[in-house]
């Protein structure tokens, strides 16, 4: 059996912490050359790239960015471990592991899985964001107890999971205060031509919006496509473009980012699915969930 140096491990978790082989040396009070050689060390003994160079900066790579992932959860464990056996710590908390894809709203996100964290007894809730497909693969080997998705598991992917429907809503077009109020007049004319934020392909927002569109028989300049949802209401808050967001979301967006409702799209629905192992859904961390989500979040159309 293969033993990994932990000291290796330890050295590259706190340059990726810092951010610099630099600023490691000086937390591990160790000399520049000998971080170095021991981040290279451990790459050898993974046979892997850890870091990729972009610039001046070291950069952790795909791989680097899974180590660093269980480096974090090894360490954690470790001060855990410390903690109760010196008496300080208790019982140790159970983990609830959630996967958010990268085109979920975090902010639906968010108010679907609170409820998780006030449930009696102690619970840590780690949240990892990523595609789909690799969200799943990890569900499918227990390495996430649910995934939070747009869509339901696609035919294509076979995992032994389910998809249970959380709820709806309509969407609502966006835009800077700059922009909204010519918007408004002839909609959905009026989005012929203009520059627009679309979701990334791949997402069901992304393929609703393009049949709405040429039902519609407008054609907006699509100027960015984003996985991220956050990212593309971020160019949207800068005025960069119109984007199409869930209605649920409207008095935030409008409070928080200081964007205008356009107008709303009723025929036009994204879907949310928490994905989980169970047919019969039995954690109390994802019972939570799915009845925030019936109660509160998609509760009526007047909560939109």
């Amino acid at each position: 059996m293969d033993w990994m140096n932990y000291h290796h491990l330890l050295y590259f978790w706190t340059v990726v912490r810092e951010g610099s082989v630099v600023k490691a040396a000086e937390v591990l009070r160790l000399s520049q050359p000998t971080v170095s050689s021991q981040v290279r060390a451990l790459e050898a003994s993974l046979g892997e790239p850890l870091f990729s160079r972009v610039g001046r900066r070291l950069v952790p790579t795909e791989t680097g960015h899974v180590v660093f992932r269980y480096a974090d959860e090894i360490f954690s464990l470790g001060r855990e471990l410390m903690s109760t056996v010196r008496g300080g710590g208790g019982s140790r908390r159970a983990r609830f592991v959630v996967g958010v894809t990268d085109a979920m709203s975090k902010a639906i996100a968010y108010r679907l899985l609170s409820p998780a964290l006030r449930l009696p007894g102690p619970m840590r809730m780690i949240c990892r964001e990523d595609r789909s497909d690799r969200l799943l693969a990890a569900l499918a080997v227990h390495d996430v107890d649910l995934v939070l998705a747009d869509t339901p598991i696609p035919p294509t992917i076979r995992v032994q999971a389910y998809s249970h429907l959380l709820g709806e809503s309509d969407v609502t077009f966006f835009a800077s205060p700059a922009l909204a109020p010519a918007l408004r007049r002839r909609f959905p004319a009026s989005l012929t031509g203009v520059r627009a934020l679309w979701p990334g392909e791949g997402t069901g927002l992304r393929r609703q919006l393009d049949e709405w569109c040429q039902r519609e028989g407008v054609q907006p300049a699509i100027i960015g496509e984003f996985d991220d949802s956050a990212l593309m209401t971020a160019f949207g808050q800068h005025g960069a473009g119109v984007f199409a967001a869930p209605t649920v979301l409207t008095c935030e967006l409008q409070r928080q980012h200081g964007v205008r409702a356009v107008a709303r799209v009723e025929s036009v629905r994204e879907r949310f699915y928490a994905i989980s192992p169970e047919r019969r859904i039995k954690h109390p961390a994802v019972a939570a969930i799915a009845t925030q989500a019936r109660d509160t979040v998609f509760a009526s159309r007047e909560s939109q």
